[in-house]
Order: C-alpha cells, then sequence, then structure tokens
C-alpha cells in the first residue's frame, strides 16, 4: 500500500509540474517539484515507521548458495528461531538441510532458482548479465517474503547480493547484517588475476557496498582484524561452535554407519576375515550376533575426517602432502596406525583430485571421498 501511494504521488507530482510548466513559470515549478519529492519522502518515511510494528520479531537469512551445504547459516536461523524470531531462509536447493531446520516451526524455507551463465558472448559481458539477472531475483524473492526487521547475509558470494539486500533494507526499514567468510574478490583472483577487470570491480564493490550494513559478523579474529585495518569495517568474531546436533556417536551407531559404508566404500571393510561366523566386522568396529555387543577392532586404522567443498581456495593438496609426510613416517618406522582419511564434499575439482589421488601408490593410508548425507 504505502509502495502505490509513493508511486501515485509521483505519478500525480509530474502531472502538475508539466502542467506548471507551461503556465506558471519556473519558480512555481521548482516549488512543486520540491513539493512533490517532499511528500513522498515523507511518505515512505512513514511507510517504514508504520511497518516497524510488522518488521518486528522477523528475520530472513540470505544465502546465494546451496542451503544444505552451508551449516553455519543453518545454524544462525537457529539461533534466531530460538531467541523467539521468525526466520525465512533463502537459498538455492540442492542437499537437503538439517531435520533440525526442516522442521523448526519458526523457520520458513524459500527456494531461489540458480540462475545458470549465460553461453555466448566475451566472458565479461556473461558476468554482467548473471549479475543483473540476480540482482532482479534477489529483489523480487526479498520483497516477496514478509518485511524483516533483520536480513543476515552471507558473503560470499556478496556480488550483488550485498547491494541488493542494502536497497531493500533501505526501502523496507530493515537492518543488515553481512557475515564475512571471505572476500569474494580474493576468490576470483585464484581464476582471472590479481589484475583482471573483473576482479578490480568486484573488490572495490565489495569495499563500497560492505560500508553499508548495520552489523558485521566473521569467523576469524585475523578476518575482523583485516576488515577494520584495510576496509574500515567493524566486525565482531562469532566463532564456530559446535550446536547441541553434535555429540559422542555411540559405539553401536558408528558401527551401524561404517557398516553401511563398506557397501559401497572398500575402505571400511574389515581389514582381516573374521574367523568367528557369530562376528560382523568393519574396519573399525566388530559386533557379537549373539549378544548385540559392539567393540572396537584391536589394531584398528585412525580415522581422519574433513570436508571441503572442492574449490580453489580450499588447496587441498596441502593436505595430500601432509598424508604423503605421514606415509613416509610409518615406512621410516615410526609405531603409527594406518590412516582412512574421509574427505566430504562437492565441488568443481573434486575428481582431478581424485585422479591424482589414484597415482598417489599408498600402503598405509587409503583416501576415500564420499558424499555424506546429514
Amino acid at each position: 500500500m504505502g509502495l502505490r501511494l509513493e508511486l501515485s504521488l509521483l505519478f500525480a507530482a509530474g502531472a502538475v509540474c508539466g502542467y506548471s510548466l507551461t503556465c506558471l513559470g519556473l519558480p512555481l515549478l521548482t516549488g512543486l517539484v520540491l513539493l512533490g519529492l517532499g511528500t513522498c519522502l515523507a511518505s515512505l518515511v512513514c511507510h517504514r515507521a508504520w511497518g516497524r510494528a510488522e518488521r518486528a520479531g522477523k528475520a530472513c537469512v540470505l544465502v546465494l548458495g546451496d542451503l544444505g551445504r552451508s551449516p553455519r547459516m543453518q545454524y544462525h536461523s537457529l539461533s534466531l528461531a530460538r531467541h523467539g524470531l521468525a526466520v525465512t531462509l533463502l537459498g538455492y536447493p540442492g542437499a537437503k538441510p538439517h531435520q533440525d531446520v526442516l522442521y523448526n516451526e519458526k523457520i520458513k524455507i524459500f527456494h531461489i532458482p540458480e540462475i545458470t551463465a549465460v553461453k555466448f558472448g566475451p566472458r565479461i559481458f556473461q558476468y554482467c548479465i548473471k549479475v543483473f539477472a540476480q540482482t532482479i531475483q534477489i529483489c523480487y524473492s526479498l520483497l516477496k517474503i514478509d518485511a524483516p526487521a533483520y536480513i543476515l547475509l552471507q558473503n560470499p558470494p556478496g556480488l550483488p547480493a550485498i547491494a541488493a539486500a542494502w536497497a531493500i533494507c533501505l526501502l523496507r526499514g530493515s537492518k543488515l547484517i553481512v557475515d564475512w567468510h571471505n572476500y569474494g574478490y580474493t576468490i576470483m583472483q585464484l581464476t582471472h588475476g590479481e589484475r583482471h577487470p573483473i576482479v578490480l570491480i568486484a573488490k572495490w564493490y565489495e569495499k563500497l557496498f560492505g560500508k553499508f550494513s548495520n552489523f558485521n559478523l566473521c569467523v576469524t579474529k585475523a578476518m575482523q582484524e583485516d576488515l577494520k585495518q584495510n576496509w574500515n569495517i567493524k566486525a565482531i568474531t562469532l566463532y564456530d561452535c559446535p550446536p547441541p546436533i553434535f555429540r559422542e556417536t555411540p559405539l553401536e551407531l558408528q558401527h551401524k554407519l561404517f557398516k553401511k559404508l563398506a557397501y559401497e566404500y572398500s575402505q571400511f571393510t574389515a581389514r582381516i576375515e573374521c574367523v568367528s561366523p557369530n562376528m560382523e566386522q568393519t574396519a573399525f568396529t566388530e559386533m557379537n550376533l549373539d549378544t548385540g555387543i559392539v567393540t572396537h577392532v584391536r589394531g584398528r586404522p585412525a580415522l581422519l575426517l574433513s570436508s571441503t567443498s572442492w574449490t580453489e581456495d580450499e588447496d587441498f593438496s596441502i593436505l595430500l602432502k601432509s598424508l604423503e609426510e605421514y606415509e613416509g613416517f610409518i615406512i621410516d618406522g615410526f609405531p603409527l596406525p594406518s590412516l582412512i582419511c574421509v574427505i566430504t564434499g562437492k565441488g568443481p575439482l573434486k575428481e582431478f583430485y581424485n585422479k591424482l589421488i589414484e597415482k598417489i601408490n599408498f600402503k598405509y593410508v587409503h583416501i576415500c571421498t564420499p558424499w555424506l548425507e546429514a
């Protein structure tokens, strides 16, 4: 209602101004233009003030990425919901979010269709078209939901999300919170180089619109200091902490999981053949089928679990080199257990590193790269 009123006032002011130009002269025209603009501004202020009660108790968490693969933003949503806010979680469909998010009555999930890149023209043209389309899409999605008191945005990716979210906040009287995980332009540098026009524009954009946020969060103290020193942005360090859903897994559930994984990944099968027919074994556990009691296997390997997005900004070769060094220590006689390394995640470089792993002649280190469901 408020937006329609403002547009009507603009058209009315334009009509009056057009008549004034032909009949009443420039002085009166100027006065009427200022009056029209002042009326529109007053209407916008009133619209924002009247909507304050509607915005109270509502928050929007915006992710330009797969919601199911954005655990920190899911935890933000749960935390806001626990503090009594009605949360709208916006992002791309894909992996299934955690069940605590799915079944929380205060959290509503709305998916944004992912825009595919244009396949013709210069690369910079393709990128500009995609950014323009995403801007329209983000603005439309944020206007379609109830006006929130806060919009919490993950960066990166922040182009064009920061500017689009800031504009909607300005229009609807919301507060913008940016959670800085990294800089978007530094990730672009890995592909395009430091002096590429797209990288320079992205850096300028991120630095400019990052200052328009009302509040800022970051993952590390180093990020907080860098934001302050280089961009004069004050941020609060909010460390990743395990939520209540993280707890020690009972041995029975461990055995069940390892048994399930063993059907698809040979690394989880028993290292030695079981001599007793009433024992069910995996690489780490064994269960007595008569009693149902589960115990650890003697001489079991160590289990190393990590996750990655398989992108250029997460250099998997560092871990791979460390695993080669670990293998070398065992060969040299150090009393270390063999190692099963599980790397879970999806991303563009996964196949590249899988082929690289196959070429390494590991004897005591075994690597598998499954996508583990929540």
